[in-house]
């Protein structure tokens, strides 16, 4: 899938702080309980760190105790799903469609009590949050 938002390495590396790099654009992970996002729960939307785009509506926002923030759905087109054979397991991986910034992964069939039964577990460090104001 090709992405609309199209920046080279050292592009990335001007507007991202070294974290936000790191998560984004190298795939990592913040870790567990430390992120701004976990515990949010204000009115509003959760957009690309990287780019701006919207991806998340609080509303679809739920506490998973996992750690990082979850969200059972994203606005639709927003996240694209990629297959993620590292760490010897098959993962979901999930980016920013417009700019290809790592988000975290999807998780399905945990039980949780949402209309999909997905878990969008997704680094507090890829997303900026806007209020409904």
């Amino acid at each position: 899938m090709s992405t609309t938002v199209n920046k080279s390495e050292s592009e990335w590396r001007a507007i991202l702080s070294p974290e936000q790099f790191r998560i984004l654009r190298q795939k990592g992970t913040e870790p567990a309980g430390t992120g701004e996002y976990d515990k949010h729960s204000a009115a509003g939307v959760y957009s690309c760190a990287g780019c701006g785009t919207p991806l998340y509506k609080s509303t679809t926002k739920f506490n998973s105790g996992c750690g990082w923030p979850a969200f059972f759905d994203a606005i639709p087109g927003a996240v694209s799903r990629h297959e993620d054979n590292s760490w010897g397991m098959k993962r979901i991986e999930i980016t920013c469609t417009a700019c290809g910034g790592h988000l975290g992964h999807v998780f399905q069939g945990e039980g949780f009590p949402t209309p999909t039964d997905e878990r969008h577990c997704v680094n507090s460090v890829s997303l900026k949050f806007h209020d409904e104001k």
